[in-house]
């Protein structure tokens, strides 16, 4: 039986944004910041770390309702590094989903204080998970105090913050490969490992499981990196709803920099078949994820 992935993304997304309104309601004593956080929260994109999540979660037969608040919560930190690397003293990029970027459509203070107020807010969306149900068997006490701990450490020093650290540092500098690589997967990769962590957490699964997904996350976040690189080389503006070059321009090392064109994208495919084969005892419940990793390497934006 064949898989729609599109479908499937689709439906994933709808309940994902369905479920961020809902968490971001409006708050009348601060409603500038709420306008703010809501602007680039649902300004759209592919929402792929919940759905990593989610899926994640399903792969181990759990109920991805039980995923949905951890996924909503990686969003959240997802959208809050985005406001922040689009400031003038981070990338200075002005377009972003193919709307002004926050510090543009508000102003600079703004956008620091909603991408501050989505970080903070994330953790609390995590501490109040409460079954839907009597009998329903959500994540306990002791588990969402693990996600918290997943995600605190890739989204700060052990992570991202410590690979943006390292990116702002290697402009105008080459570095070779694995530097490169050591920066990607800290940059972005460590969130993404985090939300297939979370959701197998959520799912109801063991350690072992949780260091099979890890590989999985660590595999399709170099491979979407990759990915990246190459689109900002050749990829259309039009449609990735940002601007196209700005590697170059700031003279930042990357794959087809370093490797060229055609072996970036062998080397993506490498990571995918390393992705597919870390979920290999896995059944069919695992297909969204294998063919999302499929996904990652021929996406156009």
């Amino acid at each position: 039986m064949s898989f729609e992935l599109k479908a499937y993304l689709e439906k994933r997304r709808q309940t994902v944004e369905a479920e961020l309104k809902q968490l971001l309601h409006a708050d009348e004593t601060s409603a500038r910041i709420v306008q703010a956080m809501s602007y680039s929260l649902m300004a759209g994109g592919k929402r792929l770390r919940p759905i990593l999540c989610l899926a994640a979660c399903e792969a181990l037969g759990g109920n991805p309702s039980h995923a949905l608040p951890i996924g909503c919560a990686i969003e959240m930190v997802h959208t809050y590094s985005l406001i922040h690397d689009d400031l003038p003293a981070m990338d200075n990029d002005t377009l972003r989903r193919g709307k002004p970027t926050c510090h543009v459509a508000f102003d600079e203070a703004t956008a620091i204080l909603a991408g501050d107020a989505l970080l903070t807010l994330a953790f609390g969306v995590i501490a109040q998970i409460q079954p839907q149900q009597e009998g329903d068997p959500a994540p306990s006490p002791a588990v969402r105090l693990r996600m918290i701990q997943l995600l605190s450490d890739a989204a700060g020093i052990r992570g991202m913050i410590e690979g943006q650290m390292q990116d702002m540092l290697s402009e105008g500098a080459p570095s070779g490969l694995e530097a490169l690589e050591r920066m990607h997967r800290l940059k972005t990769g460590a969130m993404i490992e985090a939300s297939v962590a979370c959701g197998v957490l959520a799912g109801g699964g063991r350690e072992n499981d949780v260091e099979a997904f890890r590989r999985y996350g660590h595999h399709i976040g170099l491979a979407f990196q990759i990915q990246d690189d190459i689109l900002n080389v050749e990829g259309d503006p039009q449609i990735m709803g940002k601007a196209a070059g700005t590697d170059q321009m700031r003279r930042k090392t990357t794959y087809p920099s370093l490797l060229g064109l055609e072996n970036a994208r062998s080397m993506a495919k490498a990571h995918r078949d390393e992705a597919i084969e870390a979920l290999e005892r896995y059944d069919e419940k695992a297909v969204p994820l294998r063919a999302l990793a499929d996904y990652i390497i021929h996406r156009n934006r």
